[in-house]
């Protein structure tokens, strides 16, 4: 776990055992430097020759250190074949929005919309797709659509004026306007 990156090992009731894959790569993540990147490629390529080439966990990870690095042309092909073996759990949703960032990032904000538009909420990421359809949005020039699906993810979260703040982002695209 985050924290322990100075023991290799956990203690077991009955004696030292290994860290986890998992574990390892949350190691990998807290201690995440991207003014190393030649370091980092080196130290997560470890920890992805120990699941194999084919694992969409280790995919996953591999594409999020190129993301991690500013590389996102190189991690869009990598989140894609990540989720197209299958991948699962929490990396699942985290795949689904930090692809769209990335195909964002690279001036593909059409596809980034395509992709998260009707994405729930969820537990792992909250109303991160939300957050990042709206700038894939404004990037596609929908600006008041963009606004839209902001206002709507942040009004659940106002103790006050939640209901207002969502029926005047549904007017925002209505032809309407806001009264």
């Amino acid at each position: 776990a985050a924290g322990e990156s100075c023991n290799p090992e956990r203690h077991h009731q009955n004696g030292p055992m290994q860290l986890s894959w998992d574990d390892r790569v949350e190691q990998f993540w807290a201690s995440a430097d991207d003014s190393e990147p030649e370091l980092m490629l080196v130290r997560m390529q470890a920890l992805i020759d120990a699941r194999g080439p084919d694992d969409p966990d280790a995919i996953y990870e591999w594409a999020s250190v190129h993301d991690f690095l500013g590389l996102e042309a190189e991690a869009i092909p990598l989140y894609r074949a990540a989720l197209a073996r299958g991948l699962a759990g929490e990396r699942g949703p985290q795949a689904i929005v930090q692809l769209a960032s990335s195909l964002r990032n690279v001036g593909e904000a059409g596809a980034a919309v395509e992709l998260l538009s009707n994405r729930a909420s969820d537990p792992v990421v909250g109303a991160a797709a939300q957050a990042f359809l709206a700038l894939a949005l404004r990037d596609a020039g929908r600006p008041d659509e963009a606004l839209k699906v902001a206002l709507n993810a942040l009004a659940p979260t106002l103790p006050l004026y939640g209901r207002a703040i969502s029926r005047y982002a549904d007017e925002l695209t209505n032809g309407r306007g806001i009264h």
